[in-house]
């Protein structure tokens, strides 16, 4: 004689609390969509008497892709620049802080990094145009007299505010943030995982380098797209040291722009197609980071399957 029980499904209780925690969670996912939406509505329609305009009208002369995309140039340039030296010192800090430095010399180097964030942009700029670019005019000597074939070292600028100047201030400005963010994704490494690495004979480098990194990689790289994300849309810092000019190729020479510098010099007494200008070339900054953006969440969508982390 076999007896069978019925299971009677539990009635789950929604409690005052959680459902005002979950309304306030999907408004504030629909807020951002929301802000987001219309920054790109404004900008699109502000924009659009600079897309139509008779090119002759243009500040340039010949068009507002003429008149964009040096400004573009220089963007990039600038903050890629900047990404490829403050990343992998960033991350070689937040390895020494994490797996390699005592306790308390690490909380101190991670306060300071931390402290580093928290430094105005116009120091960063000022600093840059007084001491550094100072300090740095000789070796754009030393670099036109011995690499002046290379168009990127034509010609070395006196003064030094020249727009690898500018990348190399960038570069110090988003080394605290890839370094906060790369610093606590490799405290999160599983600690039996390195422990693995480690009884199976691996050093500490070896341990590193097969368990800390494939797991931190997807932070890594978010960390990397937040700097870039500060670097593209920098304004005061690279406003300060630039020295405008027409655009080209020569890193060490004067000249170059970008578009948050030129936005920031021109914005307050533009007016009429002239502002236009000014917010179309916001728009087509816009549309770089999300596109920045969105490819590093590709990126970390693919590597997250071989973080370490399932």
């Amino acid at each position: 004689m076999s007896t069978t029980t019925t299971r009677v499904p539990r009635k789950v209780i929604r409690r005052p609390g959680d459902l005002i925690f979950g309304g306030a969670s999907v408004g504030s996912a629909l807020l951002i969509l929301v802000i987001l939406a219309g920054v790109a509505i404004f900008l699109t329609v502000e924009a659009i008497p600079a897309f139509t305009a008779d090119p002759a009208e243009v500040t340039d002369g010949e068009g507002f892709l003429s008149y964009v995309w040096p400004l573009v140039a220089g963007t990039v340039i600038a903050s890629v620049i900047a990404m490829v030296v403050a990343t992998p010192i960033a991350v070689g800090i937040a390895l020494f802080i994490s797996h390699y430095a005592a306790r308390r010399i690490g909380s101190v180097l991670g306060f300071i990094i931390d402290l580093l964030a928290a430094v105005p942009s116009v120091v960063f700029g000022m600093w840059g145009m007084q001491v550094f670019a100072v300090k740095l005019a000789p070796f754009y000597q030393w670099l036109e007299e011995h690499l002046g074939f290379i168009p990127f070292f034509a010609s070395g600028s006196a003064t030094g505010r020249t727009l690898l100047t500018a990348s190399l201030v960038l570069a110090v400005m988003i080394l605290p943030i890839i370094t906060s963010v790369s610093r606590e994704v490799f405290l999160q490494t599983p600690r039996l995982h390195e422990e693995a690495a480690l009884a199976l004979g691996a050093t500490r480098w070896e341990m590193i380098r097969t368990a800390v990194l494939p797991f931190g990689m997807p932070g890594v790289i978010g960390g990397t797209m937040l700097g870039l994300g500060r670097a593209l849309g920098e304004t005061m810092a690279v406003a300060i040291i630039l020295s405008p000019g027409v655009f080209s190729w020569n890193l060490i020479g004067t000249g170059n722009k970008t578009i948050p510098s030129e936005i920031a010099l021109n914005f307050p007494e533009a007016a009429g197609l002239r502002l236009s200008e000014l917010i179309a070339a916001g728009l087509v900054l816009f549309v770089i980071t999300l596109a920045v953006n969105l490819f590093a969440r590709w990126i970390v969508d693919r590597r997250s399957e071989f973080s370490g982390a399932n």
